[in-house]
């Protein structure tokens, strides 16, 4: 048995971590997939999550990946009141390289094997145009064009719903909601951030950009010749002087030992998933007095949009719904006072409570 194998299994069975119902190891040769499907929970409902396609350094950094992300789809799922699971899919390899129609559609397979435990949507590497590929094997699947009977872009209710969680941290820390006048840092201005950055600029916020691609720069700043500058990278963004709100838009891991201690803002609230590069972060933040809104609670309007075309999709309807992530995230905020503890911990209490009762309940 490798190595690998005995972390996958240390990591299932025996760490905190761990607690997976149901990890499939996938592989069609024909079109070179190779694929990693975790369901974290189903006790509130079919896991939902994304679709994942990236060049991991190896197997064993794919197969983490997909038990993180798949675990954090369960809190993000019950923190915003959906009656799913939390599940996660990676296609290990560079979606530029090798992602054709026939490596999509052996996945849609293998996801259709599951009878619905699993359903899946677009996440990093993966879009509307592949998710209708992936329909053609698997009805299980969301995140596709509204001319094949989806939503589309969720990136919208995304950066919509992070908009809401700035603004309710807004009126936690400084007694308003409204970010004119406030400074704000978005790292990551793809999908999820330039939308993002348009409901800013909407609402009266200077905002500062940085994004690893110079084309996404030069969009927004073509976009918004006022009101919006540029730096180098995230290194100098963090280190910006009068800097009120940080917003991870990118890949997590974006809040750690080495950024923390010299982060200027007062407040963190971003689309990123996983922020936190490990358990302790968060109370760094507190100890600094940096107000931190939890990433999968802000960032849930995408899954909300996903999940609602299970029922016919109605945007409005999701709008309202993401809209609540506003009330969310200051129900969290006061659960961390009464309780003496990190906002991401209360958040992680309150989601383990919901996902508790159900199971009591199933």
């Amino acid at each position: 048995m490798t190595d690998v194998t005995d972390g996958v299994l240390h990591t299932l069975f025996h760490s905190d971590q761990g607690g997976h119902e149901q990890v499939v190891l996938c592989q069609d040769r024909s079109s070179g997939l190779k694929a990693v499907i975790a369901i974290h929970s189903t006790a509130l409902g079919p896991a939902l999550g994304g679709t994942r396609f990236y060049p991991y350094a190896s197997e064993e950094e794919a197969v983490a990946d997909a038990l993180n992300l798949s675990r954090g789809m369960s809190y993000k799922n019950a923190m915003a009141g959906l009656d799913h699971g939390g599940g996660k899919a990676v296609i290990i390899g560079d979606p530029k390289q090798i992602k054709s129609e026939d490596l999509l559609l052996a996945y849609g397979r293998f996801v259709a094997s599951l009878g619905g435990r699993y359903v899946t949507a677009c996440d990093v590497g993966t879009y509307v145009a592949d998710m209708d590929v992936v329909a053609r094997e698997n009805r299980w699947t969301t995140g596709r064009s509204p001319e094949n009977g989806g939503a589309g872009d969720s990136s919208v209710l995304t950066a919509y719903g992070v908009f809401q969680g700035m603004r309710a941290s807004a009126q936690h820390l400084w007694g308003d909601p409204t970010l004119r006048g406030r400074r704000v840092g978005v790292a990551g201005v793809g999908k999820v951030g330039h939308h993002l950055v348009d409901h800013l600029r909407q609402d009266g916020a200077e905002v500062v950009i940085t994004d690893v691609r110079p084309e996404s720069v030069r969009r927004i700043l073509d976009k918004h010749p006022a009101g919006v500058t540029a730096v180098a990278d995230t290194e100098a963004l963090i280190r910006v002087e009068g800097l009120d709100i940080y917003a991870p838009c990118a890949l997590g891991g974006a809040l750690d030992d080495h950024s923390v201690p010299v982060l200027t803002a007062r407040i963190v609230c971003g689309a990123a998933n996983n922020q936190l590069a490990h358990p302790g972060v968060e109370k760094d933040l507190a100890d600094r007095g940096i107000l931190y809104a939890p990433d999968y609670v802000v960032n849930a309007g995408g899954v909300i949009q996903v999940a609602d075309e299970l029922h016919g999709f109605d945007f409005d309807r999701c709008r309202a719904k993401a809209a609540k992530i506003f009330d969310t995230t200051l129900a969290i905020f006061a659960r961390a006072k009464e309780d003496g503890i990190p906002p991401a911990a209360a958040a992680d209490r309150i989601a383990e409570q919901r996902m508790a009762e159900a199971r009591l309940r199933g």
